[in-house]
């Protein structure tokens, strides 16, 4: 019994016509009437019934008709186990992330997925949490970093929060301590600081203007327009002072002051994006759990 016989019997069964068969299948008909006949020899009886115009199943064919499927579903779901484990082998995984996500949280990750998965190609799209949902949208990401809440909500994206994350305030050391140099600031004490600030469409700036505002004053920027980097950069040059994330500020401290902000102090919510409507590849679930259970 040849698993070929298997898919043109349960075509004839669901067609009740050998032509509409052939076609369904693929085959020529001669081609799928011989394999037929030679799996009614192998078992040694009738699996049709044929008469002019009407095709009917056998006691012998209604017996062999749900084996025969459980057959083709089960080597569909072998086939498909196989081809997820060789995901895992070679493929790539295209996420997006915010660059102050890509320079705090994702190093140690994607260290940990290369590792693990070294045949996996990692594509990384640096961008704002706008650009990142759009390219989402378009089916141009796997994955994606954002910052919550999300600029413009969309029922298509499924997300899972990661983190809550403070917000502090970095300073060159050989520059005037912000907030008169106590142990932590208030965002009015930023009020009269120079601000060197990101660049239009990035989330902390966004956060970082909307927090001066409900404050009461409007942010006087020395530098803006920069990335992430570009912004420490600044920053150590003592061109002025930014809100940066804490994790960032950690891992990027050297030739920095670092000044938690006072209570309540700001926040930021990262989460993991991806479509609802498409499961993202097997190499993607994998990255998006080792995220998730870091």
């Amino acid at each position: 019994m040849q698993f070929q016989q298997l898919q043109y019997f349960v075509a004839v069964a669901e067609t009740r016509h050998f032509t509409r068969a052939a076609e369904l299948v693929h085959v020529a008909q001669p081609s799928l009437s011989q394999q037929i006949k030679a799996l009614e020899r192998e078992l040694g009886a009738d699996l049709f019934q044929r008469a002019r115009g009407n095709i009917t199943l056998t006691d012998a064919g209604e017996a062999l008709l749900p084996l025969a499927r459980r057959i083709l579903a089960d080597t569909d779901t072998a086939r498909h186990e196989v081809q997820e484990l060789v995901q895992l082998r070679r493929g790539r995984v295209r996420l997006g992330a915010t660059p102050s996500v890509c320079t705090g949280l994702l190093p140690d990750v994607l260290r940990t997925f290369h590792d693990r998965y070294p045949g996996i190609r990692l594509l990384i799209e640096e961008g704002g949490s706008h650009d990142l949902v759009r390219q989402l949208a378009r089916g141009a990401l796997d994955l994606a970093l954002v910052v919550l809440p999300l600029p413009t909500p969309s029922p298509a994206l499924t997300t899972v929060e990661l983190l809550r994350e403070d917000l502090v305030v970095v300073s060159s050391p050989d520059a005037p301590a912000p907030g008169d140099g106590r142990r932590t600031v208030r965002v009015p004490d930023l009020e009269g600081e120079r601000l060197v600030m990101f660049r239009h469409g990035y989330d902390l700036r966004e956060l970082t203007v909307a927090a001066c505002r409900s404050a009461g004053f409007e942010p006087d920027f020395a530098v803006e327009g920069g990335e992430m980097d570009a912004v420490l950069g600044f920053v150590r040059a003592g061109l002025g002072v930014a809100v940066v994330p804490r994790m960032v500020a950690t891992r990027s401290g050297r030739g920095l002051r670092v000044t938690p902000l006072a209570r309540p102090g700001l926040h930021r919510t990262i989460a993991l994006a991806h479509r609802s409507d498409v499961a993202p590849p097997r190499a993607a679930r994998e990255l998006q759990r080792m995220l998730v259970e870091r």
